[in-house]
């Protein structure tokens, strides 16, 4: 009788446990989340519940870390909340357990896989660019804004694309990385181009193109740059005009002089009588500095000697030009430079005594 009487009392007070379990489930999760039995003076409270407190405090964490540009990846989600009694005593299925970051790390690289960050957002269709990125666990991406709208609208937590529940959400930076690489690349096209448009403005202003039109063109382009310049200078100082002119010729004058110095050899023998013959050919039998006549090219007699030596000796230069030795020699005299040239056709010469 006492054995009956025990039993009976014990499946009593499993049977009001497990009501209890099951009334302070249906309590917590149904019809007022912040009422428990092990406290009942909680229900006189009202306090914001923990759970809004806790994604409250998590959304504002995330909104400054946006706005700071950190690219630190973290989950939306507020923590889940202690389990019940009925579900700690096996009555009830208890939730699923957060991903891991492993697991995080394979939703992730599908994602990556799917080009999900790439593409516009399914919701909006806008590219991400800068905005809030979230990523569900179900391996889709969205605007958080976007995904905050769908769910108040349609009342429930489901995945706009697969129609997956009680999904978790994590903030990822992938869509932002990814425009800036895109803003650099497209910065770095942009200069690329800017400098080559500007070499290619400078070569067409220096070098001169091999098509005939083009090439007429180019000049046409610098003689009226110099009809500019020229218009200018006369309008302002024509002194100094004239002066950068006659600096830039016997800057011009004194090179080609330099190249002709370099260029010019001594003649050989050959090359000698060559230039006599340019002479006899020529006919001009009178010194150009002195005005005077110069002696007979032919080579003197036994009988003329002494009047041949008695003349002026006569001089030929390499550029076939005769002149007196006494007169060429107060020309190179008179002259500062350090190799002068030919008073008549002003080039560098070698002289031989004829």
């Amino acid at each position: 009788m006492a054995m009956r009487k025990s039993l009976k009392s014990k499946a009593n007070n499993k049977l009001v446990i497990t009501s209890v379990a099951f009334q302070d489930h249906i309590t917590r999760s149904l019809l007022h989340p912040n009422f428990s039995f092990s406290d009942p003076l909680l229900s006189c409270k009202r306090k914001a519940p923990k759970n809004l407190q806790a994604r409250g405090g998590v959304e504002e964490k995330g909104l400054q870390r946006h706005d700071g540009q950190d690219k630190t990846e973290y989950v939306l989600d507020p923590a889940p909340p202690p389990l019940t009694l009925a579900q700690k005593m096996g009555l009830v299925a208890s939730p699923a357990e957060r991903l891991t970051e492993a697991e995080w790390t394979q939703v992730k690289a599908r994602s990556i896989q799917q080009g999900d960050s790439a593409q516009p957002c399914a919701i909006c269709r806008e590219e991400f660019r800068l905005q809030p990125q979230v990523l569900l666990s179900c391996s889709h991406v969205f605007h958080r804004a976007c995904l905050r709208a769908f769910e108040r609208f349609s009342g429930r937590k489901c995945c706009p694309m697969c129609r997956r529940e009680q999904y978790e959400t994590r903030v990822i930076h992938d869509a932002a990385c990814l425009f800036r690489h895109q803003c650099a690349t497209k910065i770095q096209a942009y200069w690329r181009g800017y400098v080559a448009r500007k070499w290619y403005r400078h070569m067409r202003k220096t070098i001169c193109p091999k098509d005939k039109r083009l090439k007429r063109k180019f000049f046409e382009a610098k003689l009226q740059e110099l009809n500019d310049s020229f218009v200018r200078y006369c309008h302002t100082d024509t002194e100094a005009f004239l002066s950068d002119i006659d600096r830039s010729l016997s800057s011009s004058r004194r090179v080609f002089q330099q190249l002709e110095r370099k260029s010019v050899s001594e003649p050989q023998e050959n090359d000698w009588d060559r230039i006599h013959s340019q002479v006899i050919q020529r006919g001009v039998w009178d010194c150009p500095i002195c005005l005077t006549a110069l002696c007979s090219l032919n080579l003197p007699t036994e009988s003329n000697a002494s009047n041949h030596q008695q003349r002026r000796r006569t001089v030929l230069l390499s550029c076939s030009h005769l002149f007196h030795q006494l007169c060429l020699e107060a020309f190179e005299a008179f002259t500062a430079d350090s190799r002068p040239s030919c008073p008549l056709c002003r080039s560098v010469y070698h002289k031989k005594l004829i």
